[in-house]
Parts: structure tokens; C-alpha cells; sequence
């Protein structure tokens, strides 16, 4: 009878294979976990501070009172402030009873009537121009500290948004305006206000074109309207750099779009002294013997 053949040996069971596989996983797992976590470096210096401590060097060194000695006068004397005399105390008292003198400036006769002048030149603004102040597009504001006068001119209702063009309300306005300032000395300053809203017209690059242009064009009409001198003015644009409101709202942003026209007086040439040169022949009298003391001038 022939003998059966012996089985082959297995080998490595089968369930090694799925345990390795598994603790494969399990370690990327932890890498995973481990490369994902967060090292708290306040929590991580404490620590090694206290490692430090426990196992490093000491590097704090514990100063040593050095003694001193005593002395007998510091014992039975000590360092008082002196008392004050009947002379210091006369001083202080007086001192502190005298009242501060203020001293206000003296008004001058001449000051008075400057500023006389000042408001009167306005008044006559204010009168040929009522309608207008009347409705808001302008103020008419009198300085007699500074010598000026400003006329602020409202962009509502005197130019298109984003533009230089007069409008007719605005023209009128400045051709009644300018034939005033026939009649009122000194140099002009028109200057160009905008908010800080960027300009969006292919026309203008910034409000610095849009701020001079109105302010060139205000300038023209009132030298046609005159016609006044062109070289009594000057034309500035400020764009944004004097606002009269934070331009935070809508309604400060139209307060703040404007032109103004300043009337500086302080060079008014009919307040120019009159030297003896200009004085008319027939006025000169001849002093002959009249005592030098009795002379003015």
C-alpha cells in the first residue's frame, strides 16, 4: 500500500500579516498625531527655568549689608528745616497779597477806525449781495483783527458736480459782486476748496485741477464784472488741505466743497501816510520866528 504524502508545513500564519499591517497604522497614526500637536512655550519655559533652578548653577549672588558706623551727633541731632524769620515771612506775605497786574492792549484811535472801515467795506457786500446770503450760497464774514474780508461761496447751486463751469445764479452773483470791489482797496485771494473724495471726471486728474480751475474761473469773472486790475489777485488750489468739518459725513463733505474770496486790507494805499513832499504848496506856511517847542508835525 503506498504511503500517503506528508503535508507541507504552513509557514507564518495568516493573521501575522494583518498584526503588522495594523502596527504600521498604529505608528503613522501617532506620527501623525505627534507632527499635529502644539509645543505651549510659555508652559515649555517654565519648565526649564525650574530645570534650571534644580539642576543648573546659581547665578543670583546675595548682596552683603556692608556696616556702618553709628556717630553720637546723628543720635541725639537730627536734620530739621529751619524756622522762618519775621523778614521771610514779611517777604511771603507780600508777596503772595499782591495781585497780578493784567495789562490790555491799548486801542489806538487809528485801530478803531480800521476796523470801522472794515465792517463798513462789508456792510456794502452784504447789502448788494442779500439775496444770495439770504438763500445760503454765500457768507459774508468781516475780520477787523486780520484786516480782511471772506466771502465764502457754496458749491450748491454755483458748479455742476465735478466741474469748473459757472453757472448763471453763480454769474450773476460775482458781476454785482465785482462792481463792489470797484469801490474796495486791496488785493484779492481766490482760493479752491474740495472734499477728499478722489475726483472721479476724466477731465480733472485730482481735486488740485478741480480746486484751481474753479477758483481761475470765480477770478476771471469777477475781473470781467469789474472790471478790476488783475494784479490785485491771486488764485490758490487747496483741494482737501483746509477743511471746515471732518469730512466724515455727506453733509460736512458739502461744506467743505467751497470757494473763497479774500479781501486783505492791510495795505489799504489810502491810509498811506502823507509826507511833506505830497503836501499842496498853499498848505506849507512859513514858521519865521515861532519858538521851536510850538512845531509839530
Amino acid at each position: 500500500m503506498d504511503q500517503l504524502p506528508e503535508e507541507e508545513s504552513t509557514g507564518t500564519p495568516a493573521w501575522v500579516v494583518t498584526f503588522a499591517d495594523l502596527m504600521s497604522l498604529l505608528m503613522c497614526f501617532f506620527v501623525l498625531l505627534l507632527s499635529f500637536s502644539e509645543i505651549d512655550a510659555m508652559k515649555f519655559k517654565q519648565i526649564a527655568q525650574e530645570m534650571a533652578k534644580a539642576f543648573g548653577v546659581q547665578r543670583e549672588v546675595p548682596a552683603v549689608e556692608i556696616p556702618q558706623g553709628t556717630s553720637p551727633v546723628f543720635q541725639h541731632f537730627t536734620p530739621g528745616k529751619p524756622e522762618p524769620t519775621d523778614l521771610d515771612e514779611i517777604r511771603q506775605s507780600t508777596t503772595q497779597k499782591e495781585p497780578f497786574l493784567e495789562r490790555e492792549p491799548a486801542t489806538q484811535p487809528g485801530d478803531q477806525a480800521d476796523n470801522s472801515k472794515v465792517n463798513d467795506y462789508a456792510e456794502r457786500l452784504k447789502s448788494a449781495l442779500r439775496e444770495e446770503i439770504a438763500s445760503g450760497q454765500l457768507e459774508v464774514r468781516a475780520e477787523p483783527g486780520k484786516r480782511q474780508i471772506v466771502m465764502r461761496i457754496e458749491e450748491r447751486g454755483s458748479f455742476p458736480s465735478g466741474s469748473a463751469e459757472l453757472t448763471f445764479a453763480l454769474v450773476d452773483l460775482l458781476y454785482r459782486m465785482g462792481k463792489v470791489l470797484t469801490e474796495i482797496p486791496g488785493d484779492l485771494t481766490v482760493e479752491g476748496h474740495t472734499d477728499n473724495i478722489p475726483i472721479s471726471s476724466g477731465r480733472y486728474q485730482s481735486n488740485w485741477n478741480l480746486s484751481a480751475d474753479r477758483a481761475a474761473a470765480v477770478a476771471n469773472a469777477l475781473i470781467e464784472a469789474g472790471p478790476l486790475d488783475e494784479d490785485r489777485f491771486r488764485v490758490m488750489g487747496l483741494a482737501s488741505t483746509r477743511p471746515r468739518q471732518p469730512n466724515s459725513t455727506p453733509e460736512n463733505r458739502a461744506l467743505n466743497r467751497r470757494v473763497e474770496i479774500i479781501v486783505d486790507l492791510s495795505d489799504d494805499p489810502s491810509e498811506t501816510p502823507t509826507t511833506l513832499e505830497e503836501l499842496p504848496p498853499d498848505i506849507l506856511l512859513d514858521a519865521g520866528d515861532a519858538p521851536r517847542e510850538t512845531l509839530t508835525w
